[in-house]
């Protein structure tokens, strides 16, 4: 019975959204202002392609970190200055993270509240396990919980990227974003395929998959004699219908609606009962 409950949960929330599917072929809606980050620093090539793109549809404010920030995940700066470099009046360097940058953004930076705000092109692939460590990912998780509508881009190669695919699907899906009705605390996290000549197959609509790494703490031998360890290995990826992951395996686009929820609904059925028994410590 859980299953069945946890399978039709994860149907609700994934058919919620075919009405992007309906979006992407609707006339598009011009976007007043945009605000644009990432987790790869002010100086990488897929916030300036994604720039490009974006600029077509209005106003977009570049606020992105000084410096790389990839695995920082939701962190956020404390207690600590948090600068500022202009670099010219529609981009800013912040020595921080990429929530950072979002709360700078809304609070201090910009003059008008974005309509969207875009995380990415992120260089390598935010795939199931991957968005509870991606800085990208916590860009737009930020702009949720200010109840700004968001999208998390990736481009699901490391290797010889081609940001230009990703930069045109989400140009495209923006546009469309800003019709589509988002329900309170959730966003997009998209992963774009890196395909010879830019062989994308199409678009799903995905939920989060599984994808581990194998032998991810590695000890390392250190001339100074310290004890050493590298955090990283080869992805292990679970290849299940439906899922983000097997999209981007099968050429295809994936959007998955991601919540600020974290609640196991179904679970949380079953622990009521628990709570029950326990209640008498």
């Amino acid at each position: 019975m859980n299953d069945i409950l946890r399978a039709e949960e994860q149907y609700q929330q994934v058919h919620r959204y075919s009405e992007v599917h309906r979006t992407l072929y609707q006339e598009p809606v011009v976007v007043a202002v945009i605000l644009l980050t990432n987790d790869d620093g002010i100086q990488a090539p897929g916030l300036k392609v994604m720039r490009g793109h974006l600029e077509e549809l209005g106003s977009v404010m570049v606020v992105a970190p000084e410096d790389e920030m990839s695995g920082v995940s939701h962190s956020v700066t404390l207690e600590k200055p948090i600068s500022v470099r202009w670099i010219d009046k529609n981009s800013a360097a912040v020595g921080g993270t990429p929530t950072d940058c979002v709360l700078l953004a809304v609070h201090k930076l910009m003059k008008k509240r974005p309509d969207i705000v875009v995380s990415g092109i992120n260089l390598g692939p935010n795939l199931g396990n991957d968005v509870t460590y991606s800085g990208t990912v916590a860009a737009a998780l930020e702009a949720a919980i200010h109840g700004i509508k968001a999208v998390a881009i990736s481009v699901a190669s490391r290797k010889d990227p081609d940001f230009e695919p990703a930069a045109r699907f989400g140009k495209k899906l923006v546009q469309h974003l800003a019709a589509l009705e988002v329900p309170s605390g959730t966003f997009l996290n998209v992963n774009v395929p890196n395909t010879p000549n830019g062989e994308i197959r199409g678009v799903r609509i995905t939920r989060l998959g599984r994808r581990t790494y194998r032998d991810d703490v590695i000890k390392l031998d250190d001339p100074e004699g310290e004890e050493c360890y590298k955090i990283g290995g080869e992805p292990i990826c679970e290849m299940e219908e439906g899922t983000d992951v097997e999209a981007i395996e099968s050429a295809f686009i994936s959007v998955t609606p991601i919540s600020l929820d974290l609640t196991d609904h179904t679970f949380l059925r079953e622990l009521k009962e628990l709570g029950e028994k326990i209640s008498d410590f």
